[in-house]
C-alpha cells in the first residue's frame, strides 16, 4: 500500500500539478506583459481556467503567487557549464544572464519581480532565494577552479559569481546600456580579474 502524499503536495501529472502550472504560467505572462499592480489573483484565475477559490486557497496574495513563480523559475533554471576552464564558464554564466534579461518575455518577467520584491516581503524573500540558487549552482565553477589552481584558494565562490551578474542586472534597471555578447564577457572577465587578484 502506497502511502498518502503529505497535505498540498502535487503528485506528478496531477490536478494539483496542472492547477500550479496553469496559474504560475497565467501570472507570468500578466507580469511581464503589465507588472505586479496588475497581479490579481480573480483575474489570474480566470485567465488559468481555474477556481477563484483554488487559487485564494492556495496562494492567498499576489506576493505569495509571485514567490511561487520565482521557486518554480528557480528550479527549472540551466545548470552550470563544466567547460574545465574558468573563464569559460564565468562567460557562459554570463551569457545566460544577458539572454535572459533580453528575452523579449522574461526580461519583462524579471522587471516585474524584481518590482513585485520591493514592495512585498514575501516576493523579496522569494528573489533572495531565487538568487541563492542560482548563485550556488554556478558556484561549484569557481570552486572547481581553485582545485585546478586557477583561481587563489582563498576566492569566495558565491562572490565571485555574484560579481558576474552584478553589472549586467545595473546595466538593465539603472543605465540602460547595452546588454549583449560583448557585456557578458566583460562582466565576466571583470569577476575573473578580480577573483585572480584576491579582491573577491
Amino acid at each position: 500500500m502506497t502511502a498518502a502524499p503529505p497535505p498540498g503536495a502535487a503528485r506528478p501529472g496531477g490536478r494539483t500539478a496542472r492547477v500550479r502550472e496553469a496559474v504560475l504560467r497565467a501570472a507570468g505572462d500578466v507580469l511581464a506583459e503589465q507588472g505586479f499592480e496588475a497581479l490579481d489573483l480573480a483575474e489570474i484565475a480566470r485567465v488559468a481556467g481555474v477556481g477563484k477559490t483554488t487559487v485564494y486557497r492556495r496562494w492567498g496574495t499576489s506576493g505569495a503567487l509571485a514567490a511561487d513563480l520565482l521557486d518554480d523559475m528557480a528550479q527549472g533554471s540551466l545548470a552550470r557549464s563544466r567547460n574545465g576552464n574558468v573563464e569559460q564558464d564565468l562567460r557562459d554564466n554570463a551569457r545566460l544572464v544577458v539572454r535572459t534579461l533580453t528575452d523579449p518575455r522574461q526580461g519583462r518577467l524579471f522587471k516585474a519581480l524584481i518590482a513585485a520584491s520591493l514592495c512585498d516581503e514575501e516576493a523579496a524573500r522569494a528573489l533572495h532565494r531565487f538568487y541563492a540558487v542560482r548563485i550556488e549552482e554556478w558556484a561549484g565553477c569557481v570552486a572547481d577552479a581553485v582545485e585546478r589552481g586557477e583561481l587563489p584558494a582563498g576566492a569566495d565562490a558565491r562572490r565571485v559569481i555574484a560579481a558576474v551578474s552584478a553589472p549586467l542586472y545595473y546595466a538593465l534597471l539603472n543605465t540602460g546600456e547595452a546588454l549583449d555578447t560583448a557585456a557578458a564577457d566583460r562582466a565576466a572577465d571583470g569577476a575573473l580579474a578580480a577573483a585572480r587578484a584576491g579582491v573577491l
